[in-house]
């Protein structure tokens, strides 16, 4: 697979494809000027960029069973979402969130390529709301009724690897880092 280097950071050509997609809709929804994100789900890659050029780059974990979108299946889902709400911005690393909501339990992180039983969502939630009707909007196959987060994870020994439910899994010094530089509203766009 070729790749294209910026400033010592690897960015694929799917991202590059996905970051084609997010610059021609920016204007659209008035994003000029904003962060976007891309994820790469093939090299599990989450790229913060702004007027095409690549700001940084964060191991993710999508769902082990791929790409898809539709009710149930437990895929991630693929094309341009928005972040259309956030929570947790004052919560400590680790918080364990359920319904969107802190529980004020902290999970235990496990460093170790482990699959636990529990699927917790912890530190941050950025809610993902499809933009394409009948691709990840609507019907069986919206996004946000499928509650596609991304957001952190006690498993972060599976970072890297396809391991989530659906959502966009990442490491909690990464999400907490990736929350803070992006308003709701921000643009993403996740690729094959």
């Amino acid at each position: 697979m070729s790749m294209s280097v910026h400033a010592g950071i690897s960015l694929t050509p799917q991202a590059l494809k996905g970051s084609n997609a997010i610059r021609d809709v920016e204007s659209a929804h008035q994003q000029k000027g904003q962060p976007y994100v891309v994820v790469s789900i093939e090299v599990q890659r989450l790229y913060l960029m702004q007027d095409g050029r690549l700001l940084k780059t964060y191991p993710v974990s999508t769902s082990a069973f791929g790409p898809g979108a539709k009710e149930g299946s437990n895929q991630t889902p693929l094309g341009l979402h928005r972040i259309s709400e956030k929570f947790g911005a004052d919560e400590p690393s680790g918080m364990i969130f359920k319904g969107r909501k802190s529980t004020g339990r902290l999970a235990t992180i496990i460093s170790d390529p482990v699959d636990v039983p529990e699927d917790d969502v912890t530190t941050r939630v950025m809610w993902l709301e499809g933009l394409e009707p009948g691709v990840n909007q609507g019907g069986k196959v919206d996004s946000r009724k499928r509650f596609i987060y991304i957001h952190g994870t006690p498993e972060e020994g599976l970072i890297g690897r396809p391991a989530s439910h659906g959502c966009v899994r990442m490491l909690n010094a990464d999400v907490i880092d990736l929350f803070a530089k992006l308003p709701e509203g921000t643009l993403v766009y996740i690729t094959p």
